[in-house]
């Protein structure tokens, strides 16, 4: 059997990934398109890519020069805001953790992962509750304490740290530790900087979790604009709760705004990510 595909599906090949592509792609246009058209115009031609006439009366609302009243700088700095702490906090610390259930020896050890697993079992949902229940007992409710703490340690990263240190060799770390350097300075220096296929992983999936998170903020704070972030900005626009009518060129181009961050850094870290995916399988 030819190994070597032929023109012809070669052709059909390329003409069905086009098509995947535009049938994907094609929303986020009409998304782009919508955000400069006006309500009628948005109401009368949806799919249109074109809008006719032009409009920014969208994107000066949202940033506050429009007849609408739209926090969005709020929640665009809350967004970020929650995001950076979350992201930094959630790399720092799973790796952490991930490295000490993979190479410290100690009573319960086992017991813990088994824990770990089990909370990576429960759906999100089902821990709404007892994150309510614990920030109000701790005095924090409706406030940003509450919107970041519970976030700053997720069970899945620790999970993917610890497998990927697991297939980090314990001969690598010896001269260190013949050298008299603690599990800590080992850690940092030696271990970490070898990790960076998961931290680009974690560093994608940490922020992209953090900054398109909705229901923890709609349990933990009172939804007053000062602690809305992107998102839950986004469903009170959606909901009709900062005016009337269908709005679509103000909550596309509010969606839009959600979007970018997370889309310029997944492709702007793709490209390492996946040449140290790459060199990982090479020295693997």
């Amino acid at each position: 059997m030819n190994s070597r595909t032929s023109p012809a599906k070669q052709a059909i090949l390329y003409a069905a990934l086009v098509l995947f592509a535009v049938f994907f792609i094609y929303p986020f246009f009409i998304q782009i398109a919508t955000s400069f058209k006006t309500d009628p115009d948005a109401a009368a031609h949806p799919l249109s890519l074109i809008p006719n006439p032009f409009d920014l009366h969208a994107w000066k609302d949202i940033f506050g020069q429009g007849a609408a009243h739209v926090p969005a700088p709020t929640w665009i700095k809350n967004s970020v805001l929650i995001a950076v702490v979350v992201t930094g906090a959630r790399v720092f610390l799973d790796s952490l953790a991930g490295y000490a259930l993979s190479r410290l020896q100690f009573r319960g050890r086992g017991f813990v992962f088994a824990a770990l697993l089990a909370v990576m079992a429960v759906p999100g949902v089902a821990l709404l509750i007892p994150k309510f229940l614990m920030v109000n007992y701790l005095g924090i409710y409706d406030t940003y304490t509450a919107m970041i703490l519970p976030l700053i340690v997720d069970a899945a990263g620790v999970f993917i740290m610890k497998q990927f240190f697991d297939s980090v060799p314990v001969s690598i770390e010896e001269a260190a530790r013949m050298d008299g350097a603690s599990i800590f300075r080992t850690f940092w220096s030696v271990v970490l900087p070898m990790a960076r296929p998961a931290l680009l992983t974690l560093t994608i999936l940490s922020f992209q979790g953090s900054w398109n998170e909705f229901s923890h903020f709609l349990v933990v704070t009172k939804g007053t604009p000062d602690h809305m972030t992107l998102v839950t900005g986004l469903a009170s626009l959606t909901s009709g709760q900062l005016g009337a009518g269908t709005q679509y060129p103000l909550k596309l181009a509010a969606a839009l705004l959600t979007t970018i961050p997370v889309a310029i850094l997944f492709f702007s870290l793709q490209r390492y990510f996946v040449r140290g995916a790459n060199e990982g399988a090479e020295k693997g």
